[in-house]
C-alpha cells in the first residue's frame, strides 16, 4: 500500500531529523519505508499493514501542521487520540484577519493557547492558515468549541470559563463512572 502526501518545504527537514533520525524512528514505529522529494516536498508512505500506514499518514500531517515529531508521534502510542485540522481560509483570506485570528488563539506570549491545552489535555499548533489539535475526542470537542469561540471573537475570559466548566463537569462524570 502507498500514500503519497505532499509536505512544506521548512517541514521537510523537520520530518528528516537530524541525520535521518525522525525518518528512522518514523520507519520503525509505522513499519513503513518513507521516499522524501524535498525539491517537490512530496513523500511517500509505503507499508503492508495499511492501519498503520494511515496511522504513519497523520502523523506526518501533524509535523506539517507545525507538531514536533515527539508530539506527531504521540498518535502511534494511543490509537485513540485524533488529528483535527481547522483551515483558517475558510474564514478569512485577508493576511491581517488571518493574523488577528491567531493571535486570539496563542494569546499573549502563548497563554492562551496553553491555557486551552492544558484545561482540554490537547496539544494544540498554531501555523500558517491551520489550527492543528492531537487529543482524545471528548477532549478535542472542548478544545475545538473553545477554538472555535475565540475565532467568533468571544472574550477569552468567557472562554477561560467555559474550559473550567467543561473541566468540571468531565471531573463529575469521571467520579460518577467509578461509583
Amino acid at each position: 500500500m502507498i500514500q503519497e502526501i505532499k509536505v512544506t518545504g521548512n517541514r521537510i527537514g523537520v520530518l528528516i531529523g537530524k541525520g535521518g533520525s525522525t525518518k528512522r524512528s518514523f520507519e520503525e514505529k509505522t513499519k513503513t519505508t518513507l521516499s522524501i522529494d524535498s525539491e517537490e516536498g512530496s513523500v511517500k508512505v509505503e507499508g503492508e499493514d495499511a492501519v498503520l500506514l494511515l496511522r504513519g499518514v497523520e502523523v506526518i500531517q501533524a509535523i506539517n501542521r507545525g507538531f514536533s515529531p515527539e508530539r506527531a508521534f504521540m498518535l502511534l502510542e494511543d490509537e485513540d487520540l485524533l488529528l483535527d485540522i481547522i483551515d483558517l481560509s475558510r474564514i478569512t483570506d485577508s493576511p491581517g484577519q488571518l493574523d488577528r485570528l491567531r493571535g486570539r488563539i496563542i494569546g499573549k506570549e502563548g497563554r492562551s493557547r496553553e491555557q486551552i491545552e492544558n484545561m482540554t489535555e490537547t496539544e494544540i499548533s498554531v501555523m500558517g492558515k491551520t489550527i492543528a489539535i492531537i487529543g482524545l475526542p471528548e477532549q478535542m470537542k472542548v478544545a475545538r468549541n473553545a477554538i472555535d469561540m475565540l475565532l467568533k471573537g468571544i472574550p477569552h475570559e468567557a472562554v477561560y470559563s467555559y474550559l473550567e466548566r467543561k473541566k468540571r463537569e468531565a471531573k463529575e462524570n469521571l467520579i460518577d463512572y467509578y461509583y
